[in-house]
This record gives structure tokens, sequence and C-alpha cells, in this order.
């Protein structure tokens, strides 16, 4: 399998495909299967890399780390690949990495894909709807919370059920303990007093029916990023590369091929 080592913690990665660089990176508590189809269709036009952030899928999990640790990461994965400059795309939490990515190391990324993202949180979103539905979960194990909430999360909810199922993301890869350390690792980040820096050409995606990061977190951000193009997916919550697949595709490669 391949990995490397990153700040002494081994991570697992796959890529496929030649051309410009294109490095997916996934959500939280999900890993890099979250991207099969993306894999599949961008590797025509794009060396695409997918990896397991740390804490994730097959990568190593310590019991503590830090969002510095997830941005630091991806750098490593450019160096062990003799990557100098790459199109980055995070999903969720893999956004907020890739923001990271942008402002602390501008050098080393040629486009910004920023799906279902926000600026700052003080907490991970998922933990944010937990806590606001606390009463309407309460009793319930693990999986009945997931499947009460996906109303709050998504809009097209059977497509995003047979993708988890088609991904093999229904299987529990995470300890309780190691979902925790996941969790922990998103609080109290806040870019916005850097983003205006930023000078790679972004793109900017969020979803109307996302309860987790809602449109308005994503045209935050798009709003200060420097010429930021914000795409709205109407027919969409917290997966539009998963509930409009097909314009999803379309748009992430009329932008990096523009």
């Amino acid at each position: 399998m391949p990995k490397f080592d990153s700040n002494g913690v081994e991570l697992y990665y796959e890529e496929a495909g030649e051309g410009a660089p294109l490095v997916l990176i996934h959500g939280l508590t999900a890993n890099l299967r979250a991207f099969q189809e993306e894999v599949d269709y961008f590797q025509e036009n794009f060396r695409v890399i997918a990896y397991d952030c740390r804490g994730h899928g097959r990568s190593g999990k310590p019991l503590s780390f830090t969002l510095n640790d997830h941005i630091e990461d991806v750098v490593a994965l450019l160096d062990h690949l003799d990557i100098d400059k790459a199109h980055v795309l995070g999903v969720s939490m893999g956004s907020y990495i890739a923001q990271g990515v942008v402002l602390a190391h501008p050098d080393r990324v040629s486009k910004l894909v920023l799906v279902v993202s926000k600026t700052n949180g003080k907490t991970s979103s998922t933990m944010e709807l937990f806590n606001r539905y606390a009463d309407e979960i309460e009793g319930m194990d693990e999986q009945q919370q997931q499947k009460h909430l996906f109303k709050y999360m998504f809009h097209n909810i059977a497509a995003v059920e047979e993708w988890q199922e088609e991904a093999g993301l229904n299987e529990p890869d995470l300890t309780i303990v190691q979902q925790a350390a996941a969790n922990k690792a998103l609080e109290g980040f806040d870019f916005r007093a850097a983003l205006p820096t930023v000078e790679a050409p972004t793109l900017v995606i969020s979803g109307t029916h996302d309860g987790l990061n809602p449109p308005e977190r994503g045209q935050e951000l798009a709003r200060l990023i420097p010429d930021a193009v914000f795409v709205e997916f109407e027919n969409s919550g917290h997966a539009p590369n998963v509930e409009e697949r097909e314009r999803f595709l379309e748009v992430v490669t009329d932008f990096l091929m523009a």
C-alpha cells in the first residue's frame, strides 16, 4: 500500500491519471473512498491524488492532532510525490485544510476548490448540528442519530445513502475515541483575517439545503477571497458532489481547465 511519513504519522494515499496534479481532501470521519467517482472522472484530465487524512481511514490515528497537522500533511504529501504545485479540492473538513494550505504555503496551490465550507468554527460543524438537535436525538444510538439528522444535512438523501453504501462508508472505521480526536482537531480555527491575501483562483460551492455549512457560510468565504467564484447547488445539501454529481463534475472541471 502506498504510504508516506508525515511528522511521525504514516498516511495512506492513492493516485491515478496524468496531467496537472489535483489533490482531493475528504470530510470528517470519512476517507479517500468517498472520492471514487471523482477519481474515475478527473483522472482523464489530471493526476489525481486522494489520501486518508491523519486519524482517518488507513492512515495513522494518533490520539491527539491539530488542524495545522492536517495542513502540513498535505505539504508532506506533495513533497513525497515531488510535486511543486497542485490544484487542491477539499470537501467540508477537507476545505478547511485546503484553506490552511493556501494560506500557509501559497506557492504550493495552483487553483482552489472549497466545497460546503466555512471560514471559521468553534467546533466541527457536525458537533454543532448534534448540539443543536440534542433534544431530538436523545436516547438514540449513533446510527439512529445519524439517520435522524440526515434531513438537516442533505436534500437527496437516497443518493447519499446509496453513495455511502457503495463507497463502504457505512462501515465504522473510527472508534469513539478516534472520532473525538478528529472532531477536536477542528476546534477554534478562524481564517477570516488572512483570506483576503489568497491569490490562487478559487471556486466555492455550497448546497442550498445544507444544515451543516449553509450557503451563507460559503458566501462569506467567497466574499473574503479576492475574485472567488461562488456557485450554489439548489438541489443539494452537504454533498453536492453526490446529490448533483454530473453538474458538480462539470463545474469543477470547467473551473480547473479554464
